[in-house]
């Protein structure tokens, strides 16, 4: 018995329609916006569709959809994109190193300056530190929706706000947000990177960036994009601008496709259901004296619970809990911002379940967790 509770990584199992979805798209279609014959007219349709769908899904143009590799390469577009002519740039202290790590090579390199903002539990202690860093050449914020190490829902609204409030460009990530809790861009966000193979339920090489079009996005990349092949300057418009390249349909469709299945469930059931499953977990868990979890009552979360057994490495306690069937992941989250500021030298364990998570399986987890530290292994 294999049991997944590592969905904040990808989601497993995908549901069976976007399974089917796959593999219709690899039987029909081809290269989108690669020639006038039958196919290529059905894979650009079918890919439009796609973007209409998430268009509709995240209160968006569908002209400003831009299909991408994954949420980093989304990030990186974005960063790298307004911060192209320098400034300064302020991200959170709990961004995942596909925000930390552009940034910090872009500090490095004397292209901008570069600023941290300490994340509390409280949301105004949070946002005094976001506005204490505001400069006048401050360009860009970026932020994540919710900490992919604890689940920390930040006030990315009140965040957005004091963002527009001073002409400063909003670039959210929603990797751990999307699919779970409902994010528009009418919230403030003026560019919205995520995954596809997350909460989305796509596959995985799949992500987006979803722009409002108030700034523009200078390419991270030029090359082949079915429109004004005869000219050596890359096209300006969206998409096209960045979407260089022939794009992954069949895993554009799959996006698609559970972002329907999203719909047809309910983004709130699907937050109750996991919600639901991590507080289970959290209330066996603290049966346990031996258990320390990454959580306050101050603050609300996505369903990932972050935890460690005291006196064993995570790293440890995962290869231990994976020998019992369970599936988590320990370490660092590729979040190095983040446990510098949760203080976690060893990293963590962390748990998240998807909508075909069993609670039952998270009470088993924890008797299997209360086990191993009585025996500490």
């Amino acid at each position: 018995m294999i049991v997944n509770f590592d969905n904040a990584a990808t989601t497993f199992p995908k549901p069976r329609s976007v399974k089917n979805s796959v593999y219709s798209a690899l039987e029909k279609y081809g290269s989108s916006g690669r020639g006038g014959h039958a196919i290529a007219a059905a894979t650009s349709q079918a890919v439009y569709s796609a973007r209409e769908t998430a268009a509709d899904f995240f209160g968006a143009e569908p002209e400003n959809v831009v299909f991408t590799l994954n949420c980093t390469h989304a990030l990186n577009t974005a960063i790298k994109g307004i911060m192209k002519n320098g400034g300064h740039m302020i991200i959170s202290g709990m961004e995942h190193n596909s925000v930390a790590r552009p940034a910090a090579a872009l500090a490095s390199e004397k292209k901008i300056s570069l600023s941290i903002a300490q994340i509390y539990p409280e949301d105004e202690k949070t946002l005094e530190s976001f506005r204490n860093l505001i400069r006048s050449d401050t360009k860009a914020v970026v932020c994540t929706i919710a900490s992919n190490v604890t689940g920390q829902i930040l006030p990315y609204q009140e965040i957005a706000e004091i963002c527009r409030s001073r002409n400063i460009c909003f670039i959210a990530d929603g990797a751990q947000a999307c699919g779970i809790i409902d994010i528009k861009m009418s919230q403030g966000i003026n560019i919205l990177c995520t995954a596809g193979h997350k909460g989305l339920y796509g596959i995985t090489g799949t992500g987006l960036l979803i722009t409002d079009g108030k700034y523009k996005i200078p390419p991270l990349m030029q090359g082949g994009t079915g429109n004004s092949s005869q000219s050596l300057v890359q096209p300006e418009f969206l998409p096209e601008s960045l979407e260089s390249g022939t794009l992954n349909v069949a895993g554009i469709i799959s996006v698609q496709s559970g972002i329907e299945f999203i719909r047809n469930i309910g983004i709130s059931k699907i937050f109750s259901h996991e919600d639901r499953i991590c507080r289970r977990f959290i209330s066996e868990l603290r049966k346990n004296k031996n258990i320390t979890l990454y959580r306050s009552p101050a603050a609300e979360y996505v369903p990932i619970v972050s935890f460690n057994i005291n006196g064993m490495k995570s790293e440890k306690a995962a290869e231990h809990l994976a020998e019992k069937g369970y599936c988590l992941r320990a370490g660092y989250h590729c979040s190095a911002l983040a446990h510098s500021q949760l203080g976690t030298d060893s990293g963590t364990v962390r748990f998240s379940p998807s909508i075909f998570s069993k609670e039952s399986d998270s009470v088993q987890l924890a008797n299997e967790i209360y086990r191993l530290s009585k025996n500490k292994l």
